[in-house]
């Protein structure tokens, strides 16, 4: 099984993944809860996940975990897009980013990227160098094209030397911005080297966060506001979809400018289903269960019926993200949470038994709510913005 067999197969179902239980990254998932997280993704056909870096323990221990389920199950398969995480000189510290330098760090991180993508080739498919690393709204650490194209082009380099297995694909995961499909600022030569020089895009879409930053899709024309509430809120998650297929063309619009035609995948959207801030009730009201699985289903069913990879972000709840808001959206991104309940995204899934069997930390996966859709509807409300026909 190669990437260029596994992208865009809807029998390979993609997803981003990070294991972590606690509020801090100091407390990493054993061997045994990894073992437990890849079998209920796999038990839902999600064959091929996302992790973002090589210097937590946790990558590692992820790669022995699913070649001990192989070992102990011969048609057992999860295969791996396998981030490096790239950053500038100062990110992280009580100094002045320099955006324009890179970090020390990023040597030992693509170093231990190739060491691992060696040790397990029949599972690593795909390095992505960086994540959001050229956007520029990470002020605290993103850096320019050029040292993005630097690493692609060094593992591509080592592919011909036969240093990396050859099939191994190489990519970056970045805004849909970072890959020239918004501000001009971004079309620089050094981005089109790079555009030339990866196997396939990734690019990162989330309406979500712009129904607070840009929220023109984001609410009811007045012919809408007859609607029932139900139908309401399934419009205006109809046009969230359509607002991220409309940035997903337009990174493939200026690929195609520039003479490059090759593969087009999503390296990250979703949804979050609670915030205390500018996406909750106070804010855009856009995160709730209830719109957060309508997102979940109309981006699988359009790429899926259009042959790209959607690495849904993301599998599990982690609470270390913003660990001093237990309510910040960044913490309620995950299909499932911490006390093994599958959202109302996954509800099916249960109905049809795909978790039986299954335990996460002790508990088998049930359903949030209940399973009472009109429990989960209390926590719904309706965006109440006018907008433009």
């Amino acid at each position: 099984m190669t990437a260029e067999k596994l992208l865009g197969n809807s029998k390979y179902q993609a997803v981003c993944y990070g294991g972590y239980r606690t509020n801090t990254r100091a407390v990493e998932p054993t061997i045994s809860q990894l073992k437990e997280d890849m079998k209920i993704l796999s038990a839902m056909n999600m064959k091929l996940i996302r992790t973002y870096n090589v210097h937590h323990q946790e990558t590692a221990n992820l790669l022995q975990a699913i070649r001990e389920l192989k070992s102990e199950d011969a048609n057992f398969e999860m295969y791996v897009m396998l981030g490096a995480w790239i950053d500038c000189e100062n990110a992280w510290t009580t100094l002045e980013p320099n955006h324009n330098k890179e970090s020390e760090r990023n040597a030992k991180e693509i170093d231990e990227a190739v060491r691992l993508a060696n040790l397990y080739p029949d599972i690593v498919k795909i390095i992505a160098v960086g994540n959001e690393a050229m956007v520029k709204w990470a002020t605290s650490y993103y850096v320019q094209p050029g040292v993005i194209l630097k690493w692609v082009t060094h593992l591509q380099n080592l592919k011909k030397q036969q240093k990396l297995p050859t099939s191994l694909w190489i990519t970056s995961s970045d805004n849909f911005a970072s890959w020239g499909g918004g501000d001009i600022a971004y079309h620089v030569e050094d981005l089109n080297q790079l555009i030339k020089a990866v196997d396939y895009i990734s690019l990162h879409t989330y309406p979500m966060h712009d129904t607070h930053y840009h929220p023109v899709f984001w609410g009811l024309k007045e012919s809408e506001k007859s609607l029932s509430e139900k139908e309401k809120v399934n419009t205006v998650m109809l046009r969230s979809r359509d607002y991220a297929i409309t940035q997903y063309n337009s990174v493939v619009s200026y690929m195609k400018s520039i003479g490059v035609n090759k593969p087009v995948h999503i390296g990250e959207t979703g949804w979050a289903t609670s915030d205390h801030d500018l996406y909750g009730d106070n804010g855009s009201m856009a995160t709730d269960e209830y719109k957060s699985g309508v997102y979940y289903k109309l981006m699988r069913d359009w790429t899926n019926s259009n042959g790209i990879s959607c690495f849904y972000f993301e599998a599990f709840d982690e609470k270390w993200k913003d660990s001093a808001n237990p309510r910040g959206s960044e913490n309620h991104f995950g299909l499932i949470n911490l006390q093994s309940q599958a959202k109302f995204a996954l509800w099916e899934n249960v109905d049809q038994g795909l978790f039986k069997g299954l335990e996460r930390d002790g508990k088998a996966i049930s359903k949030t709510y209940g399973g009472v859709e009109k429990a989960l509807w209390l926590d719904v409300k309706t965006p109440q913005q006018t907008i433009s026909n």
